[in-house]
């Protein structure tokens, strides 16, 4: 139980991030749980987490959630996953994970100016594209969240309908990651589902606490919330590709 207790923790604070925003469980838990587990495994179980969570997140928001914007991006996911498994033979992650990093801060950043908010929504035209950037950076990365709330702040001017959709496409992105890791042998190891059994429920919780914290925050709060933490994420996978081509 002693043992536990720290990842219990972690994952608690990590889904009260995805509870309020909508995402950032995994830039909070990922790093973190990578100083008491090997990161393969806490990669995949973040995401095997992440899974229901999202569903969770999703149904507590059931009336907000955009489905048309899921079956616009999906097409494109499909095909993102497949040349992500491609680019993740033949490609070294650090310096795409560098640029990605720099993008989603910037965005962020731009966000938060007062002129964010007069910007022109992208069209649907654009939503393939997007989708094969999310599969992709989803199969190469695994946190391809900040990718996903960049698209849906572009496309929803409602921040409540932002946070309810964004969990659910991560969701199908991430099963499309969990099939390819099924698939390699890599969700075998019997130690995974013990502490995703045991931490399941802690996640649930996060998501439920940090959802009904959501709902005594103004949208415009919400917004800004969200952005920084745009910007945080941009860092952080900045950070992460720096060090790995250390």
């Amino acid at each position: 139980m002693w043992d536990l207790l720290y990842p219990a923790c972690t994952v608690l604070a990590g889904y009260v991030v995805l509870g309020i925003t909508g995402f950032g469980s995994a830039l909070v838990i990922v790093p973190l749980l990578a100083w008491h587990w090997p990161l393969p495994e806490v990669v995949a179980l973040t995401l095997l987490m992440d899974v229901p969570a999202s569903l969770l997140h999703g149904g507590l928001n059931l009336r907000q959630v955009q489905l048309a914007e899921l079956r616009r991006l999906l097409p494109g996911m499909v095909a993102g996953a497949m040349a992500g498994l491609w680019l993740s033979q033949v490609l070294a992650a650090s310096w795409p994970l560098l640029v990605l990093g720099l993008y989603v801060a910037a965005v962020g950043w731009q966000s938060l100016r007062p002129a964010a908010a007069q910007r022109q929504p992208l069209g649907p035209r654009w939503a393939p594209v997007m989708g094969i950037a999310i599969g992709s950076v989803e199969m190469l990365f695994g946190t391809a969240g900040p990718l996903v709330v960049t698209w849906l702040s572009r496309r929803l001017p409602d921040v409540q309908v932002l946070r309810a959709t964004a969990p659910v496409v991560i969701a199908v992105s991430a099963c499309a990651v969990l099939l390819t890791l099924g698939v390699s042998g890599r969700l075998s190891q019997p130690g995974l589902w013990l502490r995703w059994i045991a931490l399941l429920g802690v996640a649930g919780v996060g998501v439920l606490l940090g959802n009904r914290l959501a709902r005594r925050v103004s949208p415009q709060a919400l917004r800004r919330h969200i952005c920084g933490l745009l910007v945080l994420s941009g860092l952080s996978l900045m950070a992460h590709a720096l060090l790995e081509s250390i």
